[in-house]
């Protein structure tokens, strides 16, 4: 691995501090049925051996042990991983959760079956370290599985949104260039012999109004709330105002709840 200027450390530790920020598995919990939809997509046998990377609190590695795979999950975010750990002891399930970089994992080469990442290891700042991690635990002829927000989808047009009041780090590249086919068959051209994509709609459903969903991710998730916390009070209500009508815009649902659905780009990659 090649070494970390200072700037890239700063930028990690301030991307830890960002997903460390208000609760991700407050929003977690009404994206699991989404979740698990995306993990029902995908085909295993009994007892193969799973890694969810940014796994979050979670979202593939419960379901997919409940469907009788053996998994172990990564995130950068320690509340997150704490989480999952307490949940998972709750629940009865055996999953190894551990608090770790999407860059630079510490398992063993061929290590697993699948590796998956949904909506998780496209945040890393280094596309190219992440590629070279998934492929180096992936087992030959195993599969290295994606779901990644494609710039023109829903979410794709909140981050530009958010952009505009608080500009991304200049030092990576942006996340939505994992939806993007043509980067992705070139970021995984090699080590990799055969590569499917496929665009799907993933599922946002909430018992309430865009109002309180804007509130629910201000206060929990931690891109939104480390924006907002850089912004003066002006800047806040305008951010908040503009998320509030571009998820009034998309909403689907008449009844008083939220229900909009995100362009995800789906990606399976066989390894060597």
């Amino acid at each position: 691995m090649s070494e970390m200027t200072l700037e890239m450390e700063t930028l990690k530790s301030r991307l830890k501090a960002t997903w460390n920020a208000g609760n991700y598995g407050t929003i977690a919990r009404d994206l699991e049925s989404s979740a698990a939809e995306f993990l029902g997509r995908i085909s295993f046998e009994h007892g193969e051996c799973l890694l969810d990377v940014a796994c979050g609190t979670g979202q593939i590695a419960f379901p997919a042990v409940r469907a009788g795979a053996v998994a172990t999950g990564i995130d950068i975010a320690s509340n997150s991983i704490e989480q999952a750990r307490i949940r998972a002891q709750e629940e009865g399930l055996n999953i190894r959760f551990d608090e770790g970089d999407a860059e630079d994992m510490p398992y063993g080469d061929v290590s697993f079956d699948l590796v998956i990442s949904l909506i998780g290891a496209m945040f890393a700042p280094r596309p190219e370290r992440v590629v070279a991690e998934m492929l180096r635990v992936c087992r030959s002829d195993g599969r290295v599985i994606m779901g990644n927000w494609t710039p023109e989808g829903f979410i794709g047009q909140m981050f530009k949104l958010v952009g505009k009041y608080v500009p991304p780090p200049s030092l990576m590249p942006s996340p939505l260039m994992w939806g993007d086919e043509t980067i992705v068959r070139e970021r995984l051209k090699m080590g990799v012999k055969n590569l499917r994509v496929t665009k799907w709609m993933y599922p946002f459903q909430y018992p309430y109004q865009p109002r309180e969903v804007v509130k629910a991710y201000a206060t929990y998730f931690g891109p939104t709330n480390r924006a907002l916390a850089v912004l003066d009070e002006e800047g806040q209500e305008a951010l908040c105002n503009d998320l509030e009508k571009l998820w009034a815009e998309h909403n689907m649902a008449t009844d008083g709840t939220t229900f909009v659905e995100a362009e995800i780009l789906e990606v399976v990659a066989v390894r060597e």
